[in-house]
């Protein structure tokens, strides 16, 4: 078995087809999708495959069919893997406790449904947005934030990805302020994002509030193996440790970078970062973190079968 930090995409990585090549490969990975229909009692995985695509990147839709695709992938290779440590990018911390043997598979499909229909409602309640900002230091982009909030209008850091990377999110005049603030400061990019809301900041309160009640309700046992909680970017090995950080989250910046090099130092020198699931933006993502790391992104048949034969 080959020693392996897991890693589990977030929001965005969704994509029209994901899944079905392995679906129609791997046994394992048709059983994940219909246990998370049936949780879910829609056909997700007709909508993964068939489109529209409209409907696939609604929130309560595009949450659960990435844990879905992650954990396929999860399913086909785990046999292959002795993950040390794990981590996820927002709903991707979903996935990331589910292989650890915290969650059962429809208990975690349900949350994520939920969690996206919570967040989904509270950017309706309070209009929000959300934009990258590429080429400033992370804390530079902190406190121009901090600099143009006032009482009516908030912008916050809420994606910490890279330390040239990160995502502010906000009332969308407060957004707006920052962007200038930031392109002033010299940032060489500024990318909107096509969101729903304000995630990852306080605008999220009323959805934490949902959340927080939701997982209450579900079982969740200890993890195991870590998992590094995008909440504190430290590892967490209890039950209600991720509960509490899982809550949070909403709420919280997503401190990837940090997350990063923790992983890295929990699993020592030489050990691969393995990415299941749609994309390989977290692979992209962990070069620039920790350059020394390696890194392979599995989320296609063909990519999941080399991988399958080398590892013998």
């Amino acid at each position: 078995m080959v020693d392996a930090v897991l890693l589990c995409p977030g929001q965005g990585a969704q994509y029209l087809g994901m899944g079905k090549d392995i679906a129609e490969q791997f046994p394992e990975a048709r059983s994940v999708f219909g246990t998370v229909d049936e949780a879910l009692g829609v056909e997700l995985s007709a909508l993964m495959w068939e489109g529209p695509e409209s409907e696939l990147t609604l929130t309560h839709n595009a949450q659960p069919a990435i844990l879905a695709h992650t954990l396929a992938v999860a399913a086909v290779v785990e046999s292959a893997l002795s993950f040390k440590v794990a981590a996820g990018h927002s709903l991707g911390e979903y996935s990331a406790y589910q292989s650890a043997g915290s969650l059962e598979l429809a208990d975690a499909a349900r949350l994520v449904r939920k969690r996206g229909e919570l967040m989904l409602g509270a950017g309706q309640e309070r209009s929000g947005t959300m934009t990258a900002v590429l080429g400033l230091e992370a804390g530079q982009v902190e406190r121009l934030c901090q600099t143009v909030s006032d009482d009516n209008a908030l912008v916050v850091a809420a994606n910490i990805n890279a330390p040239d990377q990160t995502v502010i999110s906000g009332d969308p005049d407060a957004v707006r302020a920052a962007e200038v603030s930031c392109k002033e400061a010299g940032a060489r990019r500024l990318l909107p994002l096509k969101v729903s809301g304000a995630f990852h900041s306080p605008l999220m309160a009323p959805a934490e509030v949902g959340l927080r009640d939701e997982l209450s309700r579900v079982r969740f046992c200890d993890p195991r193996f870590p998992i590094i909680a995008n909440a504190s970017g430290e590892p967490v090995t209890d039950a209600d440790t991720a509960r509490a950080l899982l809550g949070a989250q909403l709420t919280s910046p997503v401190r990837w970078a940090q997350s990063m090099v923790s992983a890295a130092q929990q699993a020592g020198a030489g050990v691969r970062f393995v990415e299941l699931g749609p994309g390989k933006v977290l692979s992209g993502l962990l070069r620039r973190i920790v350059p020394e790391a390696e890194s392979i992104s599995l989320g296609k048949a063909a990519d999941i079968n080399r991988f399958l034969e080398e590892a013998g």
